[in-house]
């Protein structure tokens, strides 16, 4: 045994090379490393914390003696239950390190273990069927969770599920599936019965699942989006101050809709959105009925005032004949049948009853008018065909009219004054109906 072992001498060491450069500390430097390397080679007592000291004293009289009684403690030598312990640690990491190698997941390995000494293989039989139950419950509980969801919630769980069925899964080595640990079973309650097929079977409908979980989470952002799509319409629509940005919500509105309808009926966001889709659709029709009033009203009317303008258009002048009255009454009654298309559950339906109203007063006028004029046309030409009979039965040599004559200028006169003032025959009849007075007083 060393008086100075080497971790004691490095302590020292790393504590004198700490003093300053000049050649009076390096030269007292150099003497005391001398000393402690004499003491590392001298075979005796290890040298204690006195020791130590005096060899330093004389050189360094300020030398810590923390670190002295630090490397005291470090020069002792060790104790035969410590070297055990040392053995044992070594001896046992030694021995995880083994069966951690034997128990790696390779047929090369596992099978030669298996038929010689199988206890070593205890770590993974014990974590096969631990994954093994695992499995089995994890994917009952996904399966319950994904394929019966109720929420959302039932969803995210199932997931969580799936994820560990499958790490459990991952974790057994499917070579090793048709063997049967008979060491480990005899001594535990195994339920190692796992074969290659129910493996498969386990694989795929944890596949199934992870794709219905797939589709899940799409139709419920499809149907979030959807949602947020609807009310953003709903609001802009309550909040639009013309027709156009009315039409623009309305048209949103419908987008909603649409993307909501689309959903996948076998999916838990499909079923959420039945009732939904139901409540949507029903505010919709009512808004889009209301719109498609107010547009229907609004063209109506629009129609009925085009009609109505060019009815007036026509009116303008003093007289008319029958067939220019008859199409001026033709517009006026166009323009009142559209307003009378116009509902009283419509919008602005008072307003369209108002502007009716003044419709079917110019269209009374009219058929007035028109009937004025075709009675005085009719008097007017009744009164031209009695002065041609009057002119003809008047010899060239008359002097005076006979009396039947005489009543026939009366009929004239009399037909003459049913010609109505505004009558496109007014101005000739009462030149005629002039002549026709004068030619009666001469006669009388």
């Amino acid at each position: 045994m060393y008086r100075l072992n080497k971790r004691a001498f490095e302590i020292l060491k790393a504590e004198v090379l700490k003093y300053g450069n000049d050649f009076a500390v390096q030269v007292q430097r150099e003497i005391a490393l001398k000393r402690w390397e004499k003491l590392r080679n001298q075979q005796g007592t290890p040298l204690t914390f006195e020791e130590l000291r005096d060899t330093v004293d004389d050189l360094f009289p300020d030398f810590s003696e923390k670190v002295l009684k630090a490397a005291a403690r470090a020069n002792r030598p060790a104790s035969p239950a410590w070297s055990l312990l040392k053995l044992g640690a070594i001896a046992i990491a030694g021995t995880a390190g083994t069966i951690w190698f034997l128990n790696l997941p390779f047929p090369m390995i596992r099978y030669p273990v298996a038929r010689t000494i199988p206890f070593v293989l205890l770590p993974s039989y014990i974590s096969m069927d631990n994954h093994y139950r695992k499995a089995i419950t994890l994917t009952e509980q996904a399966d319950q969770l994904v394929n019966r969801a109720t929420s959302p919630a039932d969803l995210e769980l199932g997931a969580e599920k799936v994820k560990g069925a499958q790490k459990s899964l991952d974790a057994l080595p499917v070579w090793f599936l048709g063997y049967y640990p008979s060491f480990y079973c005899s001594w535990f309650r195994c339920y190692w019965r796992f074969t290659l097929d129910e493996f498969q079977s386990a694989r795929k409908r944890i596949g199934r699942m992870e794709a219905r979980l797939f589709q899940e989470t799409n139709a419920q952002n499809q149907l979030n989006q959807a949602e947020q799509i609807l009310v953003t319409a709903k609001q802009q629509y309550q909040q639009a101050a013309d027709p156009a940005r009315k039409s623009a919500a309305i048209a949103q509105w419908q987008q909603g809709l649409d993307q909501m309808r689309q959903l996948p009926p076998e999916t838990l966001a499909g079923r959420m959105a039945q009732p939904k889709l139901a409540a949507y659709e029903r505010d919709f029709q009512q808004v889009s009925g209301l719109t498609t009033g107010t547009t229907r009203t609004g063209t109506l009317m629009a129609v009925a005032q085009e009609y109505a303008r060019r009815a007036q258009e026509l009116e303008k002048g003093t007289a008319h004949n029958v067939a220019k009255w008859r199409e001026i009454q033709n517009l006026w009654e166009m323009a009142s049948d559209r307003l009378k298309q116009i509902k009283e559950t419509d919008p602005n339906y008072n307003k369209a009853q108002s502007l009716m109203a003044t419709y079917e007063q110019h269209l009374a006028i009219i058929r007035v008018r028109t009937h004025e004029e075709q009675e005085s046309v009719q008097a007017y030409q009744e009164a031209q065909r009695l002065k041609d009979s009057l002119y003809a039965s008047i010899p060239d040599n008359a002097k005076s009219l006979t009396p039947a004559q005489v009543g026939m200028l009366q009929r004239i006169v009399s037909t003459l004054e049913k010609v109505k003032p505004g009558t496109t025959v007014y101005a000739d009849a009462q030149f005629m109906l002039k002549s026709a007075e004068k030619r009666l007083r001469s006669s009388r």
